[in-house]
């Protein structure tokens, strides 16, 4: 039988931009979309009778999640445990605490005095028993001095991270060459792909400072699945190839960098070979679905200086369809025009909204005349001349408004002689 799971990522159970607090609940909305789209996967998974139900790093936020954030991870996790649905985990680098010897908040889950719990806090290789057969699992998480053991001081930070890689990929090809290549096997990590494409904020908290490693090095044999998590854009890294390569992405879209991207997460079918002439030979297929997402709506705006320029804005409002969004708007000021908008007007205007971030101006300024080069030696030729161009309207005529001022010029020295 194929053996079929579901791969999450990027929970981030804690980030709490972009909302209020939900009165019914005493929670921010934000913290509510994101547990609402990660019981979507698990109500799928559930439906769907997975095998295992894998989180491939950064279920919270921060390190040190709050009560609040803990309860709601247990209660998803928990729907899975009742179903007999096992739950495998990677540490990200949200998760892990910068001090050596910290215990990290999913700690506990490697802890439980109960089956169906495995949690990776160090490069390791596991073999669960679903019901469909055995499966091989390799995890890979958040690489740091401390995960991946390495040992000596390294000079910088460079050579700190180009060690790590290194290392990382040694790890990865010893664990594949003690697989059993007859048994299933996926290979997950809270890892950094070189090909892989950053969204939103992470382009600026994460770029250049991360372990680096080639598609090459992850999707290696006998893989069946390479499950990634840490970029929260979904993307399938070798679509060339027979190992799939997936980030699953982030469950819901964090910030606006993030607004014009689908999240959700992956339903894997391994599927087993077809015949008996080809044992040891499997194909894997996987499906993205989509999570209930809150729209992330940015609204720009040209205002036209003929116009009233509060109505245009809430006329485009109303062409837009903002209700339950977060919206951000940015209007354009004409240049040279005062800004003549009613921001009360836009706000009552934006009451659907679930939340609305700002009312932003953007001014044009006209470009500043560049002014002539003038200095204290210069003959009267040259100062005009200087000047006439800077004034294009006047190019056809400045030789002749350059002789007529130097033709003045010597009558009024004559007269004064």
């Amino acid at each position: 039988m194929p053996i079929t799971f579901v791969h999450t990522a990027d929970v981030h159970f804690g980030m709490e931009n972009y909302g209020h607090i939900d009165p019914a609940t005493g929670m921010h909305t934000r913290l509510l979309d994101f547990d609402r789209a990660m019981n979507y996967a698990i109500d799928v998974a559930i439906e769907r009778k997975v095998d295992f139900f894998l989180l491939a790093g950064d279920a919270y936020k921060t390190a040190v999640p709050s009560p609040t954030h803990q309860r709601l991870l247990m209660r998803c996790l928990l729907r899975l445990y009742a179903a007999g649905i096992p739950v495998v985990i990677v540490v990200g680098n949200h998760d892990k605490p910068i001090s050596f010897g910290k215990a990290h908040a999913l700690s506990v889950f490697g802890d439980l005095p109960v089956k169906g719990f495995y949690l990776f806090s160090k490069p390791d290789s596991i073999v669960i028993e679903t019901k469909n057969g055995p499966l091989q699992i390799v995890g890979i998480p958040w690489p740091t001095r401390a995960t991946i053991a390495l040992a000596g001081h390294q000079q910088s930070t460079v050579e700190l991270t180009q060690q790590l890689s290194q290392a990382v990929n040694i790890i990865v090809q010893e664990f594949a060459q003690k697989l059993d290549p007859s048994i299933p096997s996926v290979l997950t990590g809270h890892l950094t792909v070189s090909s892989g494409i950053f969204s939103g904020s992470e382009k600026r908290a994460i770029y250049g400072n991360d372990p680096v490693l080639l598609p090459s090095q992850l999707a290696i044999e006998p893989f069946d699945y390479v499950a990634l998590g840490h970029l929260h854009r979904h993307q399938n890294l070798n679509l060339n190839g027979n190992i799939p390569l997936v980030y699953a992405g982030s469950i819901e879209r964090v910030d606006f960098g993030e607004r014009k991207e689908d999240k959700g997460f992956c339903l894997v079918t391994i599927h087993p070979a077809t015949n008996s002439e080809q044992t040891g030979v499997r194909t894997t297929s996987y499906e993205f679905m989509t999570t209930p997402m809150r729209p992330f709506i940015q609204l720009e705006v040209e205002l036209d200086a003929q116009r009233a320029h509060t109505d245009q804005i809430v006329q485009r409002l109303k062409e837009q369809d903002i209700e339950g969004a977060v919206l951000k708007i940015l209007y354009h000021v004409p240049a040279n025009a005062r800004d003549l908008v009613d921001l009360g007007v836009v706000e009552r205007a934006c009451q659907g909204a679930q939340h609305l971030v700002g009312i932003i101006p953007i001014r044009h300024h006209a470009p500043r005349e560049r002014r002539a080069v003038a200095h204290v030696n210069m003959d009267l030729n040259t100062l005009l001349g200087n000047y006439f161009d800077t004034k294009p309207e006047l190019a056809a005529q400045k030789e002749l408004l350059i002789q007529k001022t130097l033709d003045l010029e010597a009558e009024s020295m004559n007269v004064e002689n």
